[in-house]
Formats: structure tokens, sequence, C-alpha cells
């Protein structure tokens, strides 16, 4: 666990290359300074990382293995790898820094977590790590999304959180970023804002990263004791970009080419239709963070979709922002149509079902394969399709021969 936070950036100010930052109003530039403050010492202390590495293991469920997906590999001519992160507590990668945020705000003497959420996963995983230090939980989130993956928002009020629906704009996830932000902002003294990704003002994406590092400490091990070697490719969806910056952060320093794929939606041409930031944005500041973004004509947030909730942002992290500026990791884009494929062809030749985001991934590590052929591929399956499976029945089921039920 020690070595996980041993990264050399962000600098002090938070910038990831010209990156990053805190560009948020000075009295709560005063308490994020306090999380920064809490967040560097806390990392450095043995009790601390010994609680947090007792719960990755003992309720978490980690390490997440890592297992050689043989029918998708034989069928597409290269050795396509997924690590499991669909296997833990809460059927995704989120628990990791929730987990980590949780423990951080209870030290810190807070009584309430905040966030937001797109596909619910984040939502689910700080409900759960809520109930488990004993603080209250507000989640935020957008209409659409709840609408769109309900089974999701049962599951947060189950295990005792407040959900918010987020009415304005686009009522997806960059509007329920704005109705967290504008809810922590009420009350940054008592509430502790648990970001969901590698976004937002420092400390947050240095410190989701950290937390998120198990995921490519571990992979990175476990690999190398199966196959004696690092893979050729690592493959991770982008949104925010938390679970890719986890697995990749593992093995900057290794001649190992990195793909992070973002959602290029329904049509990669045309505005609103598609959420690929690091493809066609530019560098701007939203959310109290300096990185590429999507605008509009007025320099706005412009509007974004994908079939994946969980990936329809219009920014994202900084760090992925610095990455690809210097060149070191690959960015691409998967559209929404290439997305389901995906997500039928793992469930049909492998026996497990991914989220949609996830999905994203499988299609590109698909595309690597045809291209590249014999090379050793892994990618992070970050989490698994449950909450998906009413939207994809709804909206697909007809075109992979799956009959809905009929009401009545």
């Amino acid at each position: 666990m020690y070595s996980s936070f041993n990264h050399p950036q962000p600098d002090a100010n938070g910038y990831f290359g010209q990156y990053g930052g805190s560009f948020i109003p000075p009295q709560l530039q005063t308490i994020m300074d306090e999380i920064t403050k809490a967040y560097l010492t806390i990392r450095q202390e043995p009790d601390f990382l010994s609680e947090l590495a007792r719960l990755y293991k003992h309720f978490v469920g980690r390490p997440s293995p890592i297992f050689h997906a043989q029918n998708l590999s034989e069928k597409y001519g290269a050795d396509i790898y997924l690590k499991r992160e669909d296997l833990n507590h809460t059927g995704a990668h989120k628990i990791n820094h929730c987990l980590g945020e949780a423990l951080l705000a209870k030290k810190m003497g807070k009584t309430k977590l905040i966030a937001e959420t797109g596909a619910g996963q984040h939502g689910v995983a700080l409900a759960t790590a809520a109930a488990l230090v004993g603080l209250k939980c507000d989640i935020y989130m957008g209409e659409v999304d709840i609408a769109k993956e309900y089974p999701n928002v049962v599951r947060m009020r189950i295990l005792g959180a407040t959900v918010i629906p987020a009415t304005h704009g686009l009522k997806t996830l960059k509007e329920a970023v704005d109705a967290a932000f504008e809810a922590y902002m009420q009350d940054p003294v008592n509430q502790f804002y648990a970001i969901g990704s590698v976004v937002g003002p420092h400390p947050f994406p240095m410190m989701v990263r950290d937390f998120q590092s198990v995921i490519g400490n571990e992979a990175r091990e476990q690999f190398h004791e199966m196959n004696n070697k690092h893979p050729d490719h690592l493959v991770a969806c982008v949104g925010g970009g938390s679970n890719a910056m986890g697995l990749f952060s593992a093995f900057l320093s290794d001649s190992v080419m990195m793909h992070g794929v973002e959602p290029a939606g329904r049509d990669l041409e045309k505005q609103g239709e598609h959420a690929a930031t690091l493809t066609l944005g530019v560098p701007g500041t939203m959310h109290g963070f300096k990185s590429y973004m999507l605008q509009d004509e007025a320099g706005e947030p412009a509007p974004v979709h994908s079939v994946a909730s969980g990936l329809d942002y219009p920014s994202v992290g900084p760090q992925h922002a610095h990455l690809k500026d210097s060149g070191r990791v690959n960015y691409a884009a998967i559209n929404d149509d290439e997305a389901i494929h995906a997500f039928f062809e793992l469930s049909r030749l492998e026996g497990i079902i991914p989220a949609i985001e996830s999905s994203h991934a499988v299609a590109y590590a698909i595309k690597l394969a045809k291209e590249k052929g014999p090379s050793d591929i892994l990618v992070n399956l970050s989490g698994r399709g449950d909450k998906d499976i009413d939207f994809v029945v709804k909206h697909y089921g007809k075109q992979y021969g799956i009959e809905t039920m009929v009401e009545g």
C-alpha cells in the first residue's frame, strides 16, 4: 500500500504539466487546503494504510483477479485479459476511492458525504462506504440517469442514502456535478464532497488516483506472475478517467502501450452527440480545474451524450490531459453501437456481462486485436452490467434476439 502513493505528480499546486490546479472561491479554497493537508498527512500514517488494506481485502474482496478471455481471444486473434474490477463489492472500481474518501472524511470530523453520480456506481459505492463508517450521505443524480440506471438508485436508497435529482439542463452527469457543488458550497465545514473521479480541484485528481492505483499495482504483479512479462497494451474506458488512471499509474515508466477509450456516442462529428473530450476538446476550466473540455461557441461546457451514463461528461481528469499532450497515452473513441456489440460479445463468449462503460474498452480491445494481431491486451473491466440490463433489453433487445416481457 505504501508504494501506491509515491507518484511524482502533481506539483504542490495540483498541476500535471499545465493542467489541474484549483479554480474555486476563496472561502472554499480554505476548506480545500484543509482537505489537502489532512490527506497528505493521513496517507503516510500506518494505521490508515493498514485499515484501508484490511477493508480492500476483507470488505471489497481484493485483489481482483486477472482473467484470460480465451474465447474472445481465439475469435479476434490476440490474447485479451480482463482485470476483474466488476467482481469488487458494489460491482465496480468506485469502491476503491470511496472507502479512502469516507475514512478521510470521518477522521476530519465531517458528518455527511455528498457526491454526484452518472451510472450510479459511484453513488452506490459511496452510500456503501458511508453506511460502513457511520456518515450521512446525499447523492446527486441527473433525472435522465435516475430513469436509465434505476436499479442503482434503489441500491443507494436501501443503503440509507438520499438520492437528489438534478433537474436542469440535460439532466445528466454534468448537471449532477453542478448540483452537488452548489450543495457543498452551502456547508463545506460539515460536509465532505467525495468527488467520483480524477477531476475537480486539487487534491481530488491526485487523491482519487492514489486510491485507484491499487488496480495497476495489482495488475502489474499479477500479469507478470502469469506471463513473466508486461502486457503489450493496456485498455480502459475514460469518462472522468479514474479507472484508467488507476490502471495506467503503475505502468507509466514501462514500455507498455496505453489506450484510453472515450465515448464517440451517436455521431462523433456532431456536438451534443458524443463525449469525446480528449479527441475533440480544447483546454478550458470547469468544476474547479483546468483540463480538456468540450465547449460550445460561447466557451461554456457543451452538451454531451453517451450510451454509458458514467461517460457523458464534457471534461476529463487533468492527468489524462497531460498524458495526451506528452504522447504517453493514446486516446481513441468508440461509438454507442460498437460498445453495445462488445457488451453482447463478452456476455455470450465469456459469460461475463460488463457495464456499458467497460464495454467501450472491450470494443477497443477487439479493434486493437484485429489491427495488431498476436499480442497481449489487458482490459480494465471497470464494472459489471447488472445496472444496464433493463436499458439494454429495452433499446437493443430485439436487435440481439432478446424478447422483452409483455406487461399484464
